[in-house]
């Protein structure tokens, strides 16, 4: 259950196009709140909304440094979502190949 609890929460903010921006900024090191909400045009209350889900997600970590908090990657929690995914595009490549191996045979029996 705790597992399901922490997928959802890393799909859900995922599924932000704005939180994806943020990640893919933060994956070229550490921001400010104030340096990520820039480029969106956006205000800090409305940045620190953002990075608080990413935050509660486990996919960013925020730090306290003088006057500003510093954001940077959390990558666990997008490692379980990685994971999770690998797994089912195994399971369907395995399902497709079996589906190819069915209609060759289906093919090489009608002529």
């Amino acid at each position: 259950m705790v597992q399901h609890l922490a997928l959802d929460r890393a799909f859900s903010a995922l599924a932000d196009a704005t939180r994806r921006q943020i990640l893919t900024r933060l994956a070229e090191g550490p921001a400010s709140i104030g340096e990520l909400a820039e480029p969106f045009g956006m205000s800090l209350t409305g940045m620190k909304k953002h990075v608080l889900v990413l935050e509660n997600a486990g996919l960013v970590v925020t730090e306290k440094v003088g006057r500003s908090r510093q954001c940077r990657l959390g990558a666990e929690r997008l490692e379980d979502a990685m994971a999770w995914i690998s797994f089912y595009q195994r399971l369907w490549e395995r399902r497709l190949d079996g589906l190819d191996a069915y209609f060759t045979l289906e093919k090489g029996t009608e002529q």
